[in-house]
C-alpha cells in the first residue's frame, strides 16, 4: 500500500519526466564510470572470459537517457563474451515506450550472450512487459535457472536467481541447473540473495540494488537498504572465499539526484 501511494504521487510530482529531461542537459549527471576487475580462478589454459555487467538501469521518469546511451556504448565498446544484466530495468509503472526502450538499449550490445535477472522495480509492475522487451533484445531472462557457456567457456555457468525481495529465490533448483560446470557465476538482483548462493560453490555473485546509497558523502552512503547493502553498498569484495560485487548501478529512484554514488559498468575478465 505504501509503495502503492508513493508511486502515485511520484508519478505526479515527475509528470512528463520532467527531471530526465533537465538532467539530460547536465554533463556530469550522464557520465558513467567504466570499472575493470580481473580475476584469476585457475580455469586450466582456457582463453580469458569477458563478462561486462550493468544493473538498475531504471527507465523513468528520473533517469537521464544520454546516461543509458553512454553506458550501453561502453558496454558495447567493451567487447565482451557476456553481457549480464542485474534487474531494476524501469521505474514506477512499465509501459510500451519503456518496453521499446529497454529492447532497442540492450540489442545495441552484440556480446554472443546476454542473460539478466529482473529486479522488485520489475516485479512490481507488468513484469511481462519488461521480459518479453529483453528477451526480444536478445537476452535470456534467468529465474531460478542456470546458463553453460558454449566452448571455449563451457566450464563456466551463470546461475540467476531470483529476486530476494519480491520473488521467490529457489537456489536449489538454480544450481542444479548449472551441472558440472567447474566456474559458476551468481547473478541475483540484490546482495540479499547472498544467503541463497553461500556455501554452493560460486566462485563470483554479481548483484546491484544499492546504488550505492545514490546520495552519500566522501565517507559513505547515507542510506542503504537491507543489512547486506549496508554491508557492502558497492564494490568488490572477499566474502569466504567468493567474490561479491555490487554495482552502484544506473538510473536513478525517489529523487533525482547522486552524490559521491558515480553510475557505473564493470568489465570482468576471468582468466
Amino acid at each position: 500500500m505504501a509503495r502503492g501511494v508513493m508511486e502515485a504521487v511520484q508519478g505526479v510530482v515527475y509528470a512528463r519526466s520532467w527531471p530526465a529531461w533537465v538532467l539530460d542537459r547536465v554533463p556530469a549527471a550522464t557520465r558513467v564510470s567504466a570499472l575493470r576487475h580481473t580475476l584469476d580462478f585457475g580455469r586450466g589454459g582456457r582463453p580469458p572470459l569477458k563478462v561486462a555487467f550493468a544493473s538498475d538501469l531504471h527507465i523513468g521518469p528520473l533517469t537521464p537517457p544520454r546516461l543509458l546511451d553512454a553506458a550501453f556504448a561502453q558496454l558495447e565498446a567493451f567487447q565482451a563474451d557476456v553481457l549480464v544484466l542485474g534487474g531494476d530495468y524501469v521505474s514506477l509503472e512499465a509501459t510500451a515506450a519503456m518496453a521499446d526502450r529497454l529492447r532497442a538499449l540492450v540489442a545495441r550490445v552484440t556480446a554472443p550472450t546476454k542473460l539478466g535477472v529482473l529486479g522488485n522495480h520489475d516485479l512490481w509492475t507488468d513484469h511481462a512487459l519488461v521480459e518479453a522487451a529483453l528477451e526480444e533484445g536478445g537476452v535470456s531472462v534467468l529465474v531460478n535457472d542456470a546458463l553453460r557457456l558454449p566452448a571455449p567457456h563451457d566450464d563456466v555457468a551463470l546461475i540467476g536467481i531470483d529476486e530476494p525481495w519480491t520473488g521467490q529465490p529457489d537456489a536449489d533448483r538454480a544450481f542444479a541447473e548449472a551441472g558440472d560446470a567447474a566456474v559458476r557465476i551468481a547473478v541475483a538482483h540484490a546482495p540479499e540473495a547472498l544467503s541463497h548462493v553461500a556455501g554452493r560453490g560460486a566462485r563470483l555473485m554479481l548483484c546491484g540494488h544499492t546504488h550505492g546509497g545514490q546520495v552519500a558523502l566522501p565517507s559513505g552512503p547515507v542510506v542503504v537498504h537491507g543489512p547486506m547493502g549496508r554491508r557492502w553498498p558497492s564494490g568488490l569484495h572477499d566474502v569466504d572465499g567468493m567474490k561479491l560485487f555490487v554495482s552502484r548501478g544506473l538510473g536513478n529512484v525517489d529523487l533525482p539526484l547522486r552524490a559521491y554514488a558515480a553510475p557505473d559498468v564493470t568489465l570482468f575478465t576471468i582468466t
